[in-house]
């Protein structure tokens, strides 16, 4: 099992603490797969994107009508957190229904 996000991130961290036996991916050090971030994007689509984290306030408007995608690539610090990929299987986010699936 594999967990991207941030090292600073709550979410994250409360999501590691859960998952013992996760490996953690840093997204602002590493980066994020680009296959992985096409197959998170056709299943989570737009939601893949976190529209409420400073990266995105500090984009400029010609940014942001990036296609999201590309945004990813870019700036992999706009994902919403965590990314968990189990099995081959992706979660996205840390809500009651992905702590049930992987608890």
């Amino acid at each position: 099992m594999r967990l991207y996000g941030l090292k600073n991130c709550d979410t994250c961290r409360k999501a590691l603490k859960m998952l013992t036996n996760a490996e953690f991916v840093d997204v602002r050090a590493d980066g994020v797969p680009y296959d992985l971030l096409v197959r998170a994007f056709a299943e989570f689509g737009d939601a893949l994107v976190n529209s409420r984290s400073t990266t995105w306030r500090n984009l400029s408007e010609e940014e942001r009508g990036t296609a999201p995608l590309d945004l990813l690539v870019e700036h992999p610090t706009l994902m919403k957190r965590p990314l968990i990929e189990r099995d081959g299987v992706l979660y996205l986010g840390w809500g009651r229904d992905v702590q049930m699936a992987l608890g």
